[in-house]
């Protein structure tokens, strides 16, 4: 598994997370083939990196409300 070096990453909070210290996720931008994504009340915590298409399929699938989950 190759490790990637996020320790100088730019983070931003979902745009449907609030500032009362609920349920959110960061992702960082900076990196064109890759998706970091952490917990963000947990910065210092792990963060799972997926590939950029699938991430972009799994948003839209999510905007669309295709995932079955209501």
């Amino acid at each position: 598994m190759r490790e990637y070096d996020l320790s100088n990453a730019q983070w931003r909070k979902s745009s449907y997370s609030d500032d009362k210290g609920g349920d959110c996720v960061e992702i960082s931008d900076a990196h064109p083939a890759l998706v970091p994504v952490r917990d963000s009340k947990k910065p210092h915590g792990p963060a799972l990196i997926f590939p950029a298409a699938p991430w972009t399929a799994f948003v839209e699938a999510v905007k669309g409300g295709h995932l079955g989950v209501s």
